[in-house]
């Protein structure tokens, strides 16, 4: 069995977002809880960008850029989220953002609820 991309990373950013969901709670708006991860993050010392423009072409064409929430440490993108459950949108629309960047792993962390839910997704070009 193989050793599963950025564990180490990915463990630290869900450690991060159970710190935000206990402290802050649930429900709230999602670029809440975007601001607090950032300021959860830079507590545990943890590199992130906050808005990045990534640009997007077609026909080698730029035709839109695309903003995820963060990028922790160049390596995983973290998409927050206030639904009410993760679905087949957010995922393909992480896998999405994940072709654009160059990155292999994105984590999706959904806020709305009274238990924190998350995915972790990995771009596997092999499929």
């Amino acid at each position: 069995m193989t050793e599963l991309l950025e564990k180490d990373l990915v463990y630290r950013i869900i450690g991060c977002a159970m710190a935000v969901h206990n402290t802050i709670g649930h429900g709230l708006r999602e670029k809440t809880y975007e601001n607090a991860l950032c300021v959860e993050f830079r507590h545990q010392g943890i590199e992130y960008s906050q808005q990045t423009q990534y640009p997007v072409y077609y026909r080698n064409e730029l035709v839109d850029e695309f903003v995820p929430d963060l990028v922790v440490e160049q390596r995983v993108i973290v998409d927050t989220k206030t639904v009410e459950t993760i679905n087949d949108d957010h995922r393909g629309t992480m896998i999405n953002y994940l072709k654009i960047t160059g990155l292999k792993v994105g984590v999706i962390i959904n806020f709305k609820n009274r238990k924190l839910e998350w995915e972790r997704l990995v771009l596997d070009e092999a499929r």
